[in-house]
């Protein structure tokens, strides 16, 4: 009887220390402290303010947004493309914002919270190139970031294309300036920066290659922390505080001139290749 009694005492332990490990958002207010995973070289998502040298930048604001919800200090930690969700699942982060595109594929190893971006997937050219639709680079090189969701669509689209793929978005920008490749793949938003530092050098085809919807992503299972961030998101959506910090950084006053085209309380859901846009 005492053997049954210690072995339901064990059991009943287990179970208890393991609802505790799984309530993350405990854990994060318990330590007072948020980490945010993000890329930190993607303008105007997380960059290095050149002279604090501090991550700053849309994902880092939405963040600290959810930071103050909780009532806790945020922790930006910068991160690979390829590293995105292995850091997430292996609990190295608690909240991943690091342009996590929506695939059925990368929500069988996360959840994903709701909408805070929507991005075209367009392919970059020489401007002195006479690629102007995506049919035209259907035998090309191509470059884009390992591990991202460009890189996807790039197979999808153009499965006879040769993928060569890089650690950033940088250096996968590099090797189109260098000609080892004759068109980069990345999100219209992240292109436009190095379209706006070499001048008239590059342009857009014209066609995007997918629409994808961006959500922060949460570790499976952790369904309190998930809620608690969207409720931050939508929290933003109807107090207006998230029109601000969108056109704080990606609005008509900014470089990218953009007017917001989504909603942060709207489902994610799977890319569209080729939109009507």
């Amino acid at each position: 009887m005492k053997f049954k009694l210690s072995v339901l005492a064990l059991v009943a332990t287990a179970l208890t220390v393991g609802t505790a490990a799984a309530d993350q958002l405990a854990d994060i207010k318990s330590n007072g402290t948020l980490t945010c995973g993000t890329l930190g070289t993607a303008e105007p998502f997380s960059f290095a303010d050149p002279n604090t040298r501090e991550i700053v930048g849309y994902d880092v604001d939405l963040c600290q947004a959810i930071a103050d919800d909780m009532g806790v200090k945020l922790v930006m930690k910068p991160m690979s493309v390829e590293a995105r969700i292995p850091e997430l699942v292996q609990g190295r982060v608690d909240v991943l914002a690091g342009n996590l595109g929506y695939t059925p594929e990368r929500a069988e190893q996360i959840d994903y919270t709701t909408a805070y971006f929507v991005s075209l997937q367009k392919l970059l050219v020489k401007a002195s190139s006479e690629f102007a639709a995506i049919d035209d680079l259907a035998e090309s090189r191509i470059s884009a970031p390992k591990g991202s969701s460009s890189e996807r669509y790039v197979r999808d689209a153009l499965p006879q294309a040769s993928l060569l793929t890089f650690q950033d978005p940088p250096s996968a920008f590099l090797a189109l300036a260098q000609s080892k490749v004759d068109a980069m793949i990345l999100s219209e938003i992240n292109a436009e920066k190095f379209v706006a530092q070499t001048g008239e050098k590059f342009k857009f085809v014209d066609q995007a290659v997918a629409k994808e919807f961006w959500g922060l992503g949460i570790r499976k299972g952790e369904t309190a922390l998930l809620e608690q961030v969207n409720a931050t998101l939508k929290r933003l959506e109807e107090s207006g505080e998230g029109q601000k910090i969108f056109d704080k950084w990606l609005g008509e006053e900014t470089t990218y001139k953009l007017k917001k085209p989504f909603k942060f309380d709207e489902p994610v859901s799977d890319p569209v290749l080729r939109p009507a846009q």
